[in-house]
């Protein structure tokens, strides 16, 4: 294995579950993530020597994800997607048990969440360090403290919403 294999095995063991987790927040459908997360590796591996160290390699890695699920769902007939999301989202929610009745309902009411504020509340969710959830969405990190605020009172509205049902 040349260094270039060995770097990219790196990156991928790093940042593959991140970046999984990115893919099936924007479509709900694990095979659909898998084929997102699969593009935005082939394009990371192609473009892997024109990366200018600028920002953090997960960084530049996030936003070829984010470009890759944003061209994917443009592509998709809304209805249709929407349509499956809620069939897998239900179909997921029969797989969690009472005690995992919240984490369900959690999941259900993201994906009620437009598409941007889908991405953000995924990245914090899993725990990136503002300054790189700014940087990805090319939003100044003031003004994503206050996105963030405001799409977790979305997210409680949605939820409490659901909770009624």
């Amino acid at each position: 294995m040349d260094r270039r294999d060995q770097l990219f095995k790196e990156i991928f063991d790093k940042n593959s579950k991140k970046i999984f987790n990115l893919c099936y927040g924007y479509t709900g459908d694990a095979d659909s993530a898998n084929d997102l997360l699969q593009e935005t590796f082939l394009k990371v591996w192609q473009n892997l020597d024109k990366f200018r160290n600028k920002s953090l390699i997960s960084t530049w890695i996030y936003r070829i994800a984010v470009n890759t699920c944003l061209t994917y769902l443009r592509s998709e007939k809304r209805q249709a997607k929407d349509e499956l999301t809620d069939n897998i989202i239900e179909s997921r929610v029969e797989e969690y048990s009472e005690k995992n009745e919240q984490i369900a309902l959690l999941y259900k009411s993201i994906s009620k969440l437009e598409e941007n504020d889908r991405l953000i509340i995924t990245m914090v969710l899993d725990e990136l360090p503002y300054n790189e959830i700014a940087e990805i969405s090319g939003i100044s990190e003031g003004n994503l403290r206050v996105k963030i605020h405001r799409i977790k009172q979305k997210l409680t509205e949605i939820y409490n919403q659901h909770a009624r049902i």
